[in-house]
């Protein structure tokens, strides 16, 4: 994904997008992506010839390929630092998929980049103007040689880079969103506020997907095995080559990490066949 604003001039938008988030573990409970969506935009003022949408090839893990170019995600973003050319991502991209399954929200603070690892934190030092802010990493992007992370159009506006369209940065890891995810919930028990600090970081929207069936009968069998270990099971029907499945369904999550706990919960009472999906799959 690429920055746009009334200053740059877009050429072209070609978007690829390919949504399969399909979790596996091993014998050790390791949850493993098995396919990545892609999601490129835009060749931008200053970012070369206009190009078309390139076919994506999956690649061991969750290595993926655009362009003709390979990207390895990597497993730990401990020690990462980087700097270089970021850029934003506004309206047009707005309440679309991104990379790891949630909803992109342009007021949020979240950002997209290459290789980090999704629901990592980074902060973000506007080196021109020493103004900084907070992301989490759930996105793809940006492909532009000379960029390196495609912030939300609330976090570029933080750090003043909006008129210009794209600053020099320096990126830092802090950690990972659950350990965000733990300080918020200690706000609101000590701060009394309508607003939920970890909002500007998480837009996900994740379920558990235990089993599908076309008797509903046993799904509601299913759904009470659920309940007896865990609250807010449900049943979703639809309909597929005319036939009506009915899916038994667990929770509802804001980050793929609070969505992954529950899976291992699930596993390790006995049900073996689940795996995270989109809420809205």
């Amino acid at each position: 994904m690429h920055l746009t604003n009334s200053l740059i001039q877009i050429k072209e938008i070609g978007i690829i997008y390919h949504f399969l988030i399909l979790l596996k573990k091993s014998s050790q409970l390791k949850l493993q992506f098995f396919a990545v969506l892609i999601l490129t935009a835009a060749v931008l003022y200053g970012c070369g010839t206009t190009q078309t949408a390139a076919p994506v090839t999956p690649f061991s893990k969750n290595s993926y390929e655009i362009y003709g170019k390979v990207y390895h995600p990597i497993d730990s973003a401990i020690g990462f630092r980087q700097q270089g050319v970021a850029s934003w991502y506004g309206k047009q991209f707005h309440e679309k998929k991104t990379a790891n399954g949630e909803t992109y929200n342009m007021h949020a603070m979240t950002a997209a980049h290459k290789t980090l690892p999704f629901g990592t934190m980074i902060e973000v030092k506007n080196v021109e103007n020493n103004k900084t802010t907070i992301v989490r990493i759930n996105d793809r992007g940006p492909f532009c040689r000379d960029r390196i992370i495609d912030l939300s159009f609330s976090a570029a506006k933080e750090i003043g880079m909006i008129k210009n369209g794209t600053a020099t940065v320096e990126i830092v890891a802090l950690g990972t969103d659950d350990e965000v995810l733990a300080e918020s919930t200690k706000i609101k028990q000590n701060i009394s506020t309508s607003t939920d600090p970890a909002n500007l970081y998480f837009t996900g929207d994740f379920t558990i997907q235990v089993g599908s069936f076309g008797d509903p009968g046993n799904a509601e069998k299913l759904k009470k095995s659920l309940e007896k270990i865990t609250k807010d099971v449900h049943v979703v029907a639809f309909k597929k080559n005319n036939r009506t499945f009915y899916r038994v369904r667990v929770g509802r999550f804001n980050s793929l990490k609070q969505a992954q706990t529950m899976e291992q919960h699930l596993v390790q009472n006995g049900f073996k066949n689940v795996y995270t999906i989109a809420w809205d799959l």
